[in-house]
């Protein structure tokens, strides 16, 4: 019995002091809170301004001309003397074609008409005597007509030789193919050995002339209204005072130079109601090739936007929102819409803000979150240099 007296006369003064020292911390927590200092962060005040927008448009590259390299004659291919992407010039040397069968054939083309020419001066010469006895009236008319027609003939197989040599050693020059233009060439499936055709459905090769690049995109019939201004202009007169556009390449990157819109087809695809576009781009250092892709971004100047930069926003479940400041200055937790389109910096905000609110750009959700007491640095440092003087 006095051992549990004691322990239950330790026990009460314990509690006693265990309820004075929570009273004491709810009491300094209170204090602590009535007194918290608010936050140093820098706020932004919403404001209209204007911003350049982009419309953006999948587009395939193709060379200026894309000139795909057949064999005009039939024969095996001997030698290959260019290699995929080389830079070439016009009437460079590309492929070499057998040339045995066509050398023969221009060498027998040659002996016809050397055989022709001949045939051609024996019935000159015969018409030529006979045409004196005629005169002297030793032949008949007969006779000397015969002459005659043996000469046009004569003539006339040796014009037939003259063209049949002609048309021989044109197959033989058709046996070195040449770059019909300045270009880089494509992709070569036919090798040494193998056979060439003008039938076969693969070309020899491709050279693409690609000083200057096509951007190939389309307008849907929505755009092509807003260009001509519902009717209001011509499509030729839009075209022209089109700005210069822009490409995205496929890595992100933006090339460096800008492109201008040329053509706007002027019948709409049935199936896919678009019109297609071609913008052309300078590439003096050959870098776009054929068959690479991007997006054209055609340019939309934009005037009383409501523009926030990106780092004033967070995002929950797909929902932005950012920290607006009130009237007691606390951060208060608001949800916005805002554009798709944008620049990667900014957003543009369609509703939940307006002209004149003060938001939070920094440490938003880190020091600053719902009910954080906030006082701008940059009002403290626009009051620091007044304070001085």
């Amino acid at each position: 019995m006095t051992k549990k007296r004691m322990i239950l006369s330790l026990t009460k003064p314990c509690a006693f002091f265990v309820a004075i020292a929570g009273l004491l911390s709810s009491c300094g927590s209170g204090q602590q809170q009535q007194g918290a200092m608010p936050v140093q962060v820098e706020t932004y005040t919403v404001k209209l301004d204007s911003m350049t927008l982009y419309e953006s448009y999948p587009a395939t590259i193709k060379g200026k001309t894309d000139i795909e390299i057949r064999p005009q004659i039939s024969g095996f291919i001997t030698k290959v003397h260019v290699d995929e992407g080389q830079v070439v010039k016009k009437g460079q040397l590309l492929f070499t074609i057998d040339q045995v069968q066509y050398e023969a054939a221009v060498r027998s083309a040659e002996a016809a008409v050397a055989s022709a020419e001949a045939a051609v001066a024996t019935a000159k010469m015969t018409t030529d005597s006979k045409k004196i006895l005629h005169d002297k009236q030793i032949i008949s008319d007969y006779e000397y007509q015969t002459s005659v027609l043996s000469l046009r003939e004569a003539e006339a197989a040796l014009n037939q030789a003259r063209a049949s040599l002609v048309n021989a050693q044109r197959n033989l020059d058709y046996t070195e193919v040449v770059a019909p233009s300045d270009g880089v060439v494509g992709t070569i499936p036919n090798r040494e050995g193998s056979l060439a055709s003008p039938s076969s459905v693969q070309p020899l090769t491709t050279v693409s002339d690609i000083s200057e690049v096509y951007a190939y995109f389309s307008f849907n019939e929505k755009d092509v209204i807003k260009m001509t201004q519902s009717g209001s202009r011509t499509l030729n007169e839009a075209i022209k005072e089109m700005p210069e556009v822009y490409l995205q390449l496929s890595d992100g990157s933006r090339y460096a130079l800008p492109g201008k819109v040329f053509t706007v087809s002027g019948v709409l695809d049935g199936s896919t109601g678009t019109a297609s576009v071609r913008a052309l781009f300078k590439n003096t250092n050959k870098m776009l090739r054929s068959g690479l892709t991007g997006e054209i971004l055609v340019p939309q100047p934009s005037n009383d936007l409501l523009i926030i930069p990106q780092k004033a926003t967070y995002e929950i479940q797909d929902r932005v929102y950012v920290y607006l400041v009130n009237d007691s200055s606390k951060a208060v937790s608001t949800n916005i819409t805002v554009s798709p389109v944008n620049d990667g910096q900014t957003y543009i905000v369609t509703s939940g803000l307006k002209v004149g609110d003060e938001i939070v750009t920094e440490g938003v959700g880190t020091s600053v979150k719902a009910g954080t007491l906030v006082q701008s640095s940059n009002n403290a440092a626009q009051a620091a240099p007044a304070a001085q003087n």
